[in-house]
């Protein structure tokens, strides 16, 4: 059974065909670059895979089971979660609340223990114990220094890295990365290559990346799978996309 399979997945804004007739699968620990030109459609389709946008036909399946018209929090209790282009975190929280925020569908301590707070009681358990989880979760990218800073005063890799943490909390089967090396510089970008391999050995999760750095995308990408106008032009491994006449076209505007 596939992680995730689309059947036909389509959105339109009006008379705007923004997607149609997208099918793809993803299996176990795969990683999966998806590529296009700007307004191909790309974060279209990952709006529509995590809850955002409700499609106007089609199916997104997680395991077998339909995820369509469920809130993007079911969603993400599903096993899919993702990070954004525009980074997103809770700027005014420490690096470490940003994190201790993805562990909110794990608690179930109600109003009355949050309110009172009793010595000994399930919130304080429950609250010692994501905090443990994302102490070591923080460590594990090299940020266990960082945990008390404000989240606005990262670096802006550091801040990216945090939004990958924070995505990784919640403990996805599969990992949405939207253009995590927009704004990096190569140093930065070398290190969120090493980020990403690091994921893919030390967390059982598959990744689907969004990307505009082809070194990137063809440096780390199993397969790949490329979109224009919100429609597949092609399939296959880096060697293949790099001679794919199509995929030439698109990008140069033939």
């Amino acid at each position: 059974m596939a992680l995730l399979e689309t059947k036909g997945l389509g959105i339109t804004f009006g008379g705007l065909r923004a997607v149609g007739d997208f099918e793809i699968t993803i299996g176990d620990h795969e990683l999966v670059g998806l590529i296009g030109p700007n307004g191909a459609g790309k974060t279209t389709l990952f709006n529509l895979l995590t809850g955002v946008y409700l499609p106007t036909d089609g199916d997104v399946l997680v395991e077998g089971k339909s995820v369509v018209g469920l809130k993007p929090y079911q969603i993400v209790e599903k096993g899919l979660s993702r990070t954004f282009q525009n980074i997103r975190l809770f700027k005014d929280m420490t690096v470490l609340d940003n994190v201790k925020v993805a562990f909110h569908h794990k608690m179930s301590y109600g109003t009355a223990n949050t309110l009172f707070r009793i010595p000994g009681s399930k919130y304080w358990k429950e609250e010692a114990d994501i905090d443990k989880k994302g102490r070591e979760l923080l460590a594990l990218f090299k940020m266990e220094d960082n945990v008390n800073d404000m989240a606005k005063n990262l670096p802006y890799g550091k801040q990216r890295k945090l939004e990958i943490a924070r995505a990784l909390a919640t403990e996805p089967k599969l990992l949405l990365l939207d253009e995590p090396a927009a704004g990096m510089n190569p140093q930065e970008t070398k290190e969120l290559m090493e980020t990403i391999h690091f994921i893919r050995e030390n967390f059982d999760v598959s990744i689907l990346l969004i990307e505009h750095d082809m070194s990137l995308v063809m440096g780390i990408c199993e397969r790949i799978i490329v979109i224009d106008y919100g429609v597949i032009i092609a399939k296959g491994t880096p060697e293949e996309i790099k001679k794919n006449e199509k995929v030439i076209g698109a990008y140069l505007g033939q």
